[in-house]
């Protein structure tokens, strides 16, 4: 999904909110009406015109296909989403407000995500989605982190006890790997650039709030690993925003250069993390700046061409 597309719009040195110094720069998005800068000195991100929006649906196998309209959702997580933003979980949650699904559901500290426990009485669901240009792909990433977006497509399906299990324990396994320490650590960060690898230990990593528009301010993205390292000068660094790819509407900010290694063509910095013994299921086309993270395990960084 990763292309580089040329832009009309003049490099911008973002102002000091978080230690970027020169390590680090970004190019502004586009003059689209359906952006304005969210208030605050931190104008990285833009938020979107609710108006604007489409309305959504969501598929629940063996029980139906929903419609839904986001600006009457409320997200079950204001610790990590914005007001006007919100979840795959808050869809859920939603759909029984409206007594259309009959859920069951809780909060479970241990694992730091909201629990489906039954949907219509039946157990054990999962889910799978993918942004406007994806496709499916399995993951393990908690569906109350998730950021619903436009031209959505989301399954929930049911799958077997034994893999809601292998999720669950390696929710728990991050939350206590963020409480053995005041700071997020992730163990291990690897960059596979083209001529080079990079490997770091427990990298200490702090929130830029990059996308003050979508999440909270203190909250910590994918992204933020990158940016620690490049605070601590470990690294140098570019982002880039992408209004659209080809036609697709992505809205986000991409790595678009990572020291001597910058995207070109189909040629880019793509990432997965989570628990290793996940492995492909850790790679999703959630773009780094908006997926919230909680002390994972691994986090590697790659070159490829598609």
């Amino acid at each position: 999904m990763l292309s580089r597309w040329p832009s009309n719009n003049p490099p911008y040195t973002p102002p000091n909110n978080g230690g970027n110094g020169t390590n680090g720069s970004h190019d502004y998005p586009d003059n689209s009406t359906a952006y304005i800068p969210p208030l605050g000195s931190n104008i990285f991100g833009r938020v979107e015109n609710t108006d604007l929006r489409l309305n959504g649906e969501i598929t629940i196998a063996g029980i139906g296909t929903f419609t839904f309209k986001p600006d009457q959702i409320t997200t079950k997580r204001p610790d990590i989403f914005q007001p006007g933003h919100f979840s795959v979980f808050d869809i859920l949650a939603y759909l029984d407000e409206a007594e259309e699904i009959a859920l069951e559901y809780h909060f479970d500290e241990e694992m730091n995500t909201y629990v489906v426990d039954s949907i219509d009485d039946k157990q054990h669901w999962w889910y799978m989605v993918h942004y406007d240009g994806g496709w499916s792909e399995p993951n393990v990433f908690r569906m109350d982190h998730y950021p619903v977006k436009d031209k959505m497509y989301i399954r929930i399906f049911q799958t077997t006890p034994s893999e809601i299990d292998a999720i669950f324990t390696s929710f728990r396994n991050q939350i206590m790997r963020r409480e053995q320490s005041e700071e997020m650590i992730v163990p291990e960060v690897t960059i596979r650039g083209r001529f080079r690898t990079l490997h770091f230990k427990n990298v200490a990593v702090e929130a830029h709030n990059l996308r003050n528009d979508t999440i909270k301010v203190g909250v910590i993205t994918a992204v933020d690993v990158i940016m620690s390292l490049a605070d601590r000068e470990e690294l140098s660094y570019d982002l880039r925003w992408y209004a659209t790819i080809v036609s697709s509407e992505v809205k986000d900010y991409y790595v678009d250069r990572i020291n001597d290694d910058e995207a070109f063509g189909r040629c880019g910095f793509v990432y997965e993390c989570g628990e290793k013994k996940f492995g492909f299921k850790n790679h999703i086309h959630l773009p780094s700046d908006l997926r919230v993270i909680n002390s994972p395990e691994y986090m590697e960084w790659f070159w490829i061409c598609i």
